[in-house]
């Protein structure tokens, strides 16, 4: 796991991590109540300072003698405990996003503490090594496995230009949600709008066995499957009415594999099913349920209610020229 951040202390690289994570700030706690302290001397504000420090220390070295040696903090880290985690060794890691911290505890089997406490070995979690790298000009904190077994995994993005790196993130995203869609169910159609010109013939098909009145609802419900196929020839600059009218011609004769090809320059036709364009069964699913519920739920509509002024006394006319000088006078 890579987050951009920079290590706050002196130690950069700890190998065999044990890694403590604190959902508070790595600072002294604070009393509930406020107090006041009267300093008579300067021995009084001597010892009042030195109190104060032989706390810190004593927790900065309890956690390390519970075998941590990697502080991750989700709040702010004092000059104090700072300095005590350098003198013992700790290296430590400010995350202020908390959904970082759970990403991190996840990842780690570590558990996040709400006060500065000596971790168990339950609560503690493990890594091979963490250690302060550079990819281009970015510091970033690298959590490493070595072993193939982590929860979490971080993919670092490297391009020349913002634009790129958009493409590739969004590239990167639709084929992790593709993986995630395929493990749920491993079933796949054709694309290209072969999927969509076979549903609206199947059900123009059945549309017009139906007697009455409710065959012209079917058959419009069938005609807004031809929107895919449509968008996909509009946006390649051809005619979308002539490829909706082959692509029914050629799947009347059977061929329901056959969709729209946007890279061939004769008939744009092609098996998508040899072509290896396939979409999830579940994508496509989900979106026609969706897109049907949606319709019907805008259709059962049947009244509209405007906002309005709120009622009340209206206020009472005020003269016109109420202000103006008498000119009779």
């Amino acid at each position: 796991m890579v987050f951009k951040r920079e290590t706050e202390g002196d130690v950069s690289s700890v190998k065999d991590a044990k890694i403590a994570i604190y959902s508070c700030p790595f600072d002294c706690m604070v009393t509930e109540t406020k107090g006041t302290v009267l300093l008579k001397n300067a021995d009084e504000l001597m010892t009042f300072s030195k109190g104060e420090e032989d706390l810190m220390e004593i927790q900065v070295k309890a956690i390390a003698d519970a075998g941590a040696n990697v502080i991750v903090t989700g709040g702010k880290v004092a000059d104090m405990a700072l300095h005590y985690a350098n003198k013992y060794k700790l290296m430590v890691v400010r995350l202020n996003s908390k959904w970082d911290l759970r990403r991190l505890c996840k990842t780690i089997g570590s558990t996040a503490l709400p006060r500065l406490t000596p971790p168990t070995p339950e609560e503690m979690g493990y890594c091979d090594s963490v250690y302060l790298s550079e990819v281009g000009d970015t510091q970033v904190i690298i959590f490493k496995h070595e072993k193939e077994d982590g929860l979490i995994s971080t993919v670092v993005i490297r391009g020349s230009t913002d634009n790129i790196m958009d493409d590739i993130e969004r590239a990167v995203d639709d084929a992790v949600n593709t993986f995630k869609v395929l493990t749920r169910d491993n079933r796949c159609l054709p694309g290209a709008g072969a999927t969509e010109i076979e549903l609206a013939k199947r059900i123009t098909t059945y549309g017009e066995s139906c007697p009455g009145l409710e065959q012209y609802g079917i058959k419009k419900f069938a005609e807004a499957f031809e929107s895919v196929p449509r968008a996909l020839a509009e946006n390649s600059g051809i005619r979308a009415n002539e490829i909706i009218s082959k692509l029914y011609a050629v799947h009347q004769e059977g061929n329901k594999n056959i969709g729209f090809n946007i890279e061939s320059d004769s008939s744009g036709l092609r098996d998508m099913l040899e072509a290896g364009i396939l979409d999830p069964y579940l994508v496509k699913y989900w979106g026609i349920k969706l897109a049907t519920n949606t319709a019907v739920t805008v259709l059962r509509v049947d009244q509209i209610i405007m906002a309005k002024q709120a009622g009340g006394p209206k206020p009472p006319p005020q003269k016109k020229d109420w202000d103006d000088d008498d000119q009779n006078e």
